[in-house]
């Protein structure tokens, strides 16, 4: 079994294409490997989460009812989840679920029975890999087009898709900035069965830079 205990992953944007405040669950469209990646991970024994953070109910957009109907459908299309994590709340109303902040991971972390240093967090801006740190774990960048320059220049860990970030961490948690594994899909699947063959991911090196990043993303992407 891995040492990485769970996988908690951002909901849009990283899972799902970003649609801003959606609440049509007619409208969700997983990103490519994202079924893959979570049935990797449970093939594995790792436990896998989401952590969202969701203002458009603090915005009077959505309804908690819109966003659980939304979630569920994603369950349905990428999961099952082990675990939920919605910050319904707006970016000036100081809870300490809303990531950056660590709320959502820690109470995440408690469900699955894991502590905060065996999981691993994987996402597309610069406040999901803050959230992670401040909750004593692993953060992964899987950037896209909305990820802003300076967020992947900070992210300690970097992988260029969802299949790759979760491959590298099957072993335990990830090691060196750019993760890159170049194994068929077939093979990380089968790296768990005696006799199987293995090959290592390889970590490319790179200097890891000061991290900064607004609480609120600006790039047509509130949450």
């Amino acid at each position: 079994m891995s040492p990485v205990q769970a996988v908690l992953f951002d909901r849009d944007g990283t899972l799902v294409h970003d649609v801003p405040y959606n609440g049509d669950p007619d409208l969700v469209r997983p990103v490519d490997g994202a079924r893959e990646a979570v049935a990797l991970l449970r093939e594995h024994g790792i436990r896998v989460g989401v952590v969202t953070n969701q203002s458009g109910v603090a915005r009077g957009l959505l309804t908690d009812t819109d966003v659980r109907r939304v979630n569920r459908r994603i369950d349905e299309l990428v999961g099952p989840f082990d675990v939920w994590a919605v910050c319904p709340h707006g970016p000036d109303d100081g809870c300490h679920c809303r990531k950056p902040q660590p709320g959502m991971i820690l109470w995440a972390a408690g469900r699955v029975c894991a502590a905060p240093a065996d999981c691993v967090v994987i996402g597309d801006i610069g406040a999901d890999m803050e959230a992670a740190e401040h909750a004593g774990a692993h953060g992964i960048l899987v950037p896209n087009d909305r990820t802003r320059p300076e967020e992947t220049t900070a992210a300690a860990h970097v992988a260029p898709n969802l299949l790759t970030a979760v491959r590298a961490v099957l072993d335990g948690p990830p090691e060196g900035r750019v993760l890159v594994d170049e194994r068929p899909i077939e093979a990380a699947f089968d790296a768990s069965t005696p006799g199987s063959a293995h090959v290592p991911r390889r970590a490319a090196p790179g200097a890891e830079a000061d991290r900064s990043r607004a609480a609120v993303d600006t790039r047509g992407r509130p949450r």
